[in-house]
């Protein structure tokens, strides 16, 4: 069995519902190399070719980017390794049943649509980054990193176009979105990998020196974006991915593991993906702004687009223009059928098919407005702020329960279908720490992990508080 297809198994019975009320049985558990390929796929993709160039727009400095990623990255891998996979492999249940037996049903559908939104949100910007390449052959203005709104009517027909070929695929099913993006991974990582190399002797970079001075001591940012130190990278790297570490959402994938150390793959992802693809596309973007197009925009004050599509096929041709379709489409095609999975638990008479054709026009709405593309490292620092709280709840149950002297998965004790502990320990969290971020103008990350420990606190308070304790 390929590397790919014991993925795409992996993921296929973790997404179509198999064991979703029970522990993954013995028989079903798989090696650490089924989550290789899975993740090293998954995390470069679409958002990479984003997220490269807006590091440079924030002004960082070579230091700041290079080691911060490094430190972020291995943070995020711990938390993967010690948190996530731990407790999946003790339990063995999808998040979702897991939650349910301590928040109780209603709770789960709130957070179901809450996901299943923020998804939509995500898979729009996807859009967006397959729009920019696909826009290049018909001379389409690109959106500009300001931009808000739709810019044309030709941007509106590529965006709609896209999202309903895209939506259609992501309905047939998981088999169907899995075998695409088995297929395209490794050509977007060798995209990804090309970039790099051919934005280097663009920019003639010879020495490792050389390589340094292209961000150097930083500059100022661009207009409409915050200064970035190295703090600001290692903490928005790190949490980047929150809800699916410390957010327990990758529980659904790691109870197929035979062992926590299965949870070391995702250094496939954070260092291929996060770290030599993001630098690779913020490469891209050191070439363009070195043009005169974007020195006379520079010039105006005006901040030059960060649009992947003219980035690419300016290093890579059409090669460039394929390979950020692809990473686009890849991204958003399991996100938009994962963003209808969580519908359809909010909406269970309705058919897989046509809750993911919901998603999908969500998704492709959202895809009209260049702003989830253009403002994607804010809207990834507040999805893993709004998430990740959740997750708290999880960890500080299975590790303090006892010492804490509460009674784990109250709801299912209970016979419960909503849990007050919960709901207000993520609420007072939320809204203390999102009213200090921006009443205060502190940066979203910087408040994500006070927010995470506030919420796992706060729920063995409650807890202690509202549990009913059986009569002795």
């Amino acid at each position: 069995m390929t590397l790919y297809s014991q993925e795409e198994e992996v993921i296929e019975e973790s997404a179509s519902g198999e064991f979703e009320r029970q522990p993954v049985p013995q028989s079903k558990l798989k090696s650490w190399k089924s989550f290789l390929g899975m993740y090293a796929g998954e995390h470069a993709a679409g958002t990479e070719f984003v997220i490269g160039p807006l590091f440079l727009t924030t002004g960082v400095s070579a230091f700041d980017l290079i080691i911060g990623l490094l430190v972020g990255n291995l943070l995020a891998v711990l938390s993967w390794r010690f948190l996530t996979a731990e407790i999946a492999v003790k339990y063995r249940l999808t998040l979702y049943y897991q939650l349910e037996r301590i928040c109780g049903k209603k709770l789960v559908i709130g957070y179901n649509l809450a996901n299943g939104i923020l998804f939509c949100f995500l898979a729009g910007a996807m859009i967006t980054v397959s729009a920019t390449a696909v826009g290049i052959p018909f001379d389409m203005e690109m959106p500009k990193l300001t931009d808000t709104v739709p810019n044309g009517l030709t941007w509106v027909l590529i965006v709609v176009a896209l999202g309903a070929v895209i939506s259609l695929i992501a309905a047939k099913g998981f088999n169907t979105v899995s075998k695409a993006a088995n297929w395209m991974s490794p050509i977007i990582v060798l995209a990804f990998l090309a970039c790099g190399i051919v934005s280097l002797q663009q920019l003639g970079v010879t020495s490792f020196s050389e390589f340094w001075d292209i961000w150097g001591e930083g500059s100022d940012p661009f207009p409409g974006q915050i200064k970035y130190t190295f703090w600001h990278v290692v903490l928005w790297s790190w949490f980047a991915n929150a809800a699916m570490h410390v957010g327990m959402s990758d529980l659904s994938v790691f109870r197929f593991a035979k062992k926590a150390s299965a949870g070391w793959t995702t250094a496939a992802g954070m260092y291929v993906g996060h770290y030599m693809a993001w630098i690779a596309a913020a490469l891209l973007y050191a070439v363009y702004l070195k043009t005169p197009e974007a020195q006379v925009l520079i010039g105006n004050g005006e901040a030059p687009t960060v649009a992947p599509g003219p980035l690419a096929y300016n290093a890579l041709g059409f090669f460039g223009i394929l390979a950020v379709i692809l990473a686009g489409w890849t991204t958003a095609n399991p996100t938009i059928y994962r963003a209808g999975l969580a519908f359809q638990a909010i909406l269970p008479k309705t058919s897989t098919f046509w809750v993911t054709i919901i998603a999908g026009t969500v998704a492709t709405v959202a895809g009209l407005f260049p702003a989830f593309a253009m403002k994607l490292l804010d809207f990834v620092a507040l999805y893993g702020f709004i998430l990740a709280p959740v997750g708290a709840v999880i960890v500080f149950e299975h590790f303090f329960a006892k010492s804490a002297g509460i009674i784990p998965n109250y709801a299912e004790f209970g016979h419960i279908r909503f849990n007050k502990a919960v709901l207000l320990a993520w609420a007072i969290s939320f809204g203390l720490f999102y009213f200090i971020s921006v009443q205060f103008d502190v940066f979203l990350s910087f408040v994500t992990l006070p927010a995470w420990l506030l919420c796992g606190i706060l729920f063995l308070v409650f807890s202690r508080y509202f549990q009913k304790r059986p009569k002795t």
